[in-house]
This record gives C-alpha cells, sequence and structure tokens, in this order.
C-alpha cells in the first residue's frame, strides 16, 4: 500500500522529502551554534565540536537508516521517524538553555580542567544526537523507497543528492540572513521543525492512518511554539533592557543601579559598559585613556567599537579629539545610540577592521585594537601582517594600544604570542594588568620616549581620579620580554590559545565556583559574577 501511494508516485513528494531534510539539517547546525553561543562562544572550537557531533550523528543515521530500509521497505517507518525528529527539534527552545545550564552545573563539580569543551561537547550530544541521527536516515530509506530497477537508479540517486545540496544551501542561508535575524534562534528552530512535521503529517493524512498520531504530534508542536517562542537565553537575568540576535552575534544590554552593560555571545562577559553620570568607568577603557594622553589624542581610531565606551571616555577626557569607530555588527551601532547614547558627531564604520585599514588612506595617533570573536581576537587581527598595517597608519608618535582581554600564565598563552608578534611591529612596548578585572592593556609605539612621558602628563591633569589612574599605571607597567611565538597570517592559532588561557583563568576561579555551588547551587554560580 505505501508504494502504491500517490504521493509517491512520481517521486515528486521523495524529493520535497530529501530537500526539506537537508535544509533542517543545515538550519539545525546553524540553529546549534546560536544556541551555544550565549553559553560557550561561538569560537572555531565551538564551531568544529558542533560540525563534528551532527556529521557523527548524519554518518550513523545513514548506516542504520539503510539497514532499516533493506529490512522493511516502509515508507510509513521514515515518515515516523520525520515526525519525532521534528518534534525533538521544537522542543530544543524550550528545553536546551536549561539542559546546557543543567550540563554545565554538573561539570563545574564534576572536572577542573577544559570545562567549556566537555560541556560545549556534551550539550551538543545531548541537545542534537537524536534529531540529527533520524534525519541521517532519510537518504538511505528514500533510495530505497525511489529505485525499482537497477536501469535508471544513478539518476534518482544523483536527483536525491541534489534535491539534498540544494536544500541545505537554502538552509545556510535562510537562517543566516532571514530566519534568525528576523525573529531569532528559537523561531527558526520552530519554523524547520513545522516543515519537517507538515511533511511527515501529509504523508500519513494522505493515507488516512495514523490520525491520532498526527493530531498529538500537532498539540506537541503547537505546546513547543508556546512555551519556547523566545530568545531569552539568560533567564536568570531581570533586568535585560534588549535581548536578541544579529546576522554575527547574541546580544544583550543590561540595566543595573549605576552602569548599563553591554555584552555578546558569552554567559559571563562584558563588551561595552556606560557609567550612569559619567566618570571612570573602572574597566580597561579608563587604562586605555593613556594611549590619548601620550599623544594628546586629535585622532583616534578604534576597532571594535562595540557601544563606544572608550569613545565616550575620549571625548569625556579629551574633548578635542575626532574619533572613528569601526563595528562590523550594525545591530550593535544601532543599540549604542538607543541605550548608550552614542554621539552623532561620532562616525562609526560599518566594517571589519584589518578590511577598513587596507582601504584607509588616514593616519592616526591613536589606534585601538579591541576586537573580538568572543574569547578570542579574529585571526586576521592578530597577525603580524595585521600589526604591520596598524603600524603605518599611525602618525609619527603615535600609540598603537590593544585590549588582550584575558590575563594569562604559563608558556604558550595568546597573550605571549600578541606580545612577541607586536614586538616584531612595534620597538616600545609597556603592559599593564587592570585591576579588578581580568583585561591585561598592552601599548606599543616607535619609541621608549614616547610611553615614559605618561608620570609626567599624568601629573599635569585637571581630573584627580584620572590623574591617578595615569600615575598608577606608568608606575606599575613594565616592559615585557619578548620571545619568537608569532602570529601570521597562515599561522594563528587564537581560539586554541586563548582556550587555553580561559581553562587557565576557569581554574583559578574554579574552586570559588565549586564551593558556591555546593551552598547555593547553580543559582548562586550565576549571581557571584
Amino acid at each position: 500500500m505505501e508504494r502504491t501511494s500517490p504521493l509517491l508516485a512520481n517521486k515528486n513528494f521523495l524529493y520535497a522529502t530529501e530537500f526539506f531534510s537537508g535544509m533542517s539539517i543545515m538550519a539545525v547546525e546553524l540553529g546549534a551554534a546560536r544556541l551555544l553561543a550565549p553559553y560557550f562562544s561561538s569560537s572555531q572550537i565551538v564551531w568544529t565540536i558542533i560540525i563534528g557531533t551532527i556529521m557523527i550523528a548524519l554518518a550513523l543515521g545513514n548506516v542504520w537508516g539503510g539497514r532499516r530500509a533493506d529490512l522493511d521497505a516502509n515508507p510509513a517507518k521514515l515518515y515516523r521517524r520525520l515526525i519525532f525528529a521534528a518534534l525533538w527539534i521544537g522542543a530544543i527552545p524550550v528545553l536546551g538553555k536549561y539542559l546546557i545550564l543543567a550540563l554545565a552545573g554538573i561539570l563545574i563539580v564534576a572536572i577542573d580542567t577544559n570545562l567549556l569543551i566537555w560541556a560545549a561537547f556534551l550539550s551538543c550530544m545531548a541537545i542534537f544526537v537524536a534529531p540529527l541521527f533520524l534525519l541521517g536516515t532519510v537518504t538511505p530509506s528514500l533510495v530505497k523507497y525511489s529505485t525499482d530497477n537497477l536501469e535508471h537508479n544513478g539518476q534518482i540517486v544523483g536527483n536525491l543528492n541534489a534535491f539534498n545540496t540544494i536544500g541545505s544551501i537554502i538552509g545556510t542561508f535562510l537562517p543566516t540572513f532571514v530566519t534568525i535575524p528576523a525573529v531569532g534562534t528559537a523561531v527558526t528552530f520552530l519554523i524547520f521543525s513545522g516543515v519537517l512535521l507538515l511533511i511527515g503529517i501529509i504523508y500519513f493524512l494522505s493515507l488516512g492512518v495514523k490520525k491520532f498520531f498526527c493530531a498529538v504530534a500537532v498539540v506537541i508542536f503547537i505546546l513547543c511554539g508556546v512555551l519556547g517562542n523566545s530568545n531569552n537565553f539568560a533567564f536568570w537575568e531581570k533586568n535585560l533592557l534588549y535581548e536578541g540576535e544579529s546576522i554575527y552575534n547574541y546580544l544583550q544590554v543590561k540595566d543595573t543601579p549605576d552602569k548599563i552593560i553591554f555584552s555578546t555571545n558569552v554567559l559571563f562577559g562584558v563588551q561595552s559598559l556606560k557609567v550612569k553620570g559619567g566618570g571612570l568607568t573602572g574597566m580597561y577603557y579608563d587604562y586605555a585613556l593613556a594611549a590619548p594622553l601620550l599623544t594628546d589624542g586629535k585622532k583616534i581610531l578604534i576597532l571594535g567599537m562595540g557601544m563606544g565606551t572608550f569613545a565616550e571616555q575620549c571625548r569625556k577626557y579629551f574633548p578635542k579629539s575626532q574619533i572613528v569607530g569601526v563595528e562590523i555588527d550594525e545591530k550593535i551601532t544601532s543599540l549604542a545610540k538607543k541605550y548608550f547614547a552614542l554621539p552623532e558627531e561620532v562616525e562609526v564604520v560599518t566594517y571589519d577592521g584589518r578590511a577598513f585599514l587596507q582601504a584607509d588612506e588616514n593616519f592616526y595617533d591613536v589606534i585601538l585594537v579591541d576586537a573580538f570573536q568572543d574569547i578570542s581576537p579574529p585571526f586576521q587581527m592578530s597577525s603580524m601582517e595585521f600589526f604591520s598595517l596598524v603600524k603605518n597608519h599611525l602618525k609619527p608618535g603615535g600609540v598603537m594600544v590593544v585590549n588582550m582581554n584575558m590575563r594569562a600564565s604559563g608558556a604558550g598563552n595568546i597573550n605571549e604570542y600578541l606580545i612577541d608578534t607586536i614586538g616584531k611591529n612595534f620597538s616600545a612596548l609597556k603592559i599593564v594588568d587592570a585591576s579588578g578585572v581580568t583585561n591585561r592593556i598592552l601599548f606599543a609605539a616607535e619609541d621608549d620616549k614616547i610611553l615614559n612621558e605618561l608620570h609626567a602628563r599624568a601629573e599635569n591633569l585637571s581630573d584627580e581620579k584620572l590623574s591617578r589612574l595615569m600615575i598608577h599605571i606608568a608606575d606599575t607597567w613594565t616592559t615585557p620580554a619578548l620571545g619568537e611565538n608569532i602570529l601570521t597570517d597562515d599561522r594563528a592559532a587564537v581560539e586554541i590559545l586563548s582556550m587555553r588561557a580561559l581553562d587557565n583563568f576557569i581554574q583559578q576561579n574554579l574552586q570559588r565556583c565549586k564551593e558556591i555551588y555546593r551552598r547555593e547551587g547553580l543559582d548562586g554560580v550565576l549571581n557571584s559574577f
């Protein structure tokens, strides 16, 4: 009965099944990256875990699906699996974030090293292996149902693969450029879940069977849609002004009694902040003000503008400065104007930082390099070639300042590589740790004389707090020793190096987190940051 169904008579429905299956696989893969990013970052390491886990699930599904099709060539078995996969995908927005945090909480107690790698891997296994395994059974099953003889089997298999590939292409572009920016990750999962569910239901309704099963599936899907129709990843936060997504990032703006905080893609991270009432931020932006102080900062370029915290500080303390910011994510710039009151006088260019430098013909007194892809700098903005490009855009006597994000100890860490790489382009380097945060700030110039003027210039400042901070920097910064750990465009493993630094940082703080977890549970750990 199944093989004589009207839907299968000319194989178009089977091709449509292959098409939407391929589309959904890629959409789920992209959705997986967005689901994990707020908790584990969207680094190349996390992408590797996602791709590897999904490929394993698909491969196992291919093998099992082919065997099952040979044992029982009944298309109803496939379309039932398709409905189960659809419902699992639909449930991801409802349960996924809770499962991620539960696994992370268990791992905080259970392991001491590679916490984020293990947490990302186990989360991906728990959430995505089952539905992708089921979707992996589609192609071998359809090959079995589509081929009646060997005369045209090559053409049929080719057509199936073509439909799968075309669906995968659309499933790659559609979430990235349409659904995720427009309606978010949660609704994106629900959209493609609904497509798969509809295919399965159409098949069974065409045969007039399993009506109750289809009705139950629809009810479950509706419940998932109602309960999971939210982009609230940080569900424990109470004072969010904004939570949403752009083409590039998960974005969060949080309101606190004394400041507004902006974060992207990371569970416990601050990318920008605005102090209510003005003044110093207590963050690394304050330390970076040493650069315009050393150069009179008339023309400043910020690579990695974010919400414009450094630009605001420069305008406050160096009002004559002309500021140009480069930010690749246009949504961040629009949020900066809405929530951080970014002035219209600050020019913001929506572009990649390195690509901007390659096209820009201007020269600057100060260039701040503060671009990050979550926990690591972009590899193209970490290499010897990039820092040579920065140097060529500095005026004589200009200063480059680099936020190196995390303090790292031990040989072979990201900061060591960045320092050695920058040292190949600049003859004068100073490094200082920002108090109360993890950031390490590096200043680079052509001559030591430029940097050695900081103490004298700091004493002449009229703002007492800024003066004290600049004197503190001048008294505590050091000249780093240089080695041969050079990053190049061809070889810049910044994600691995940054993960090592993060792992080192986590180990240093893990015992404290474990103690809080034992006393107060996961909520206590979350609230302690």
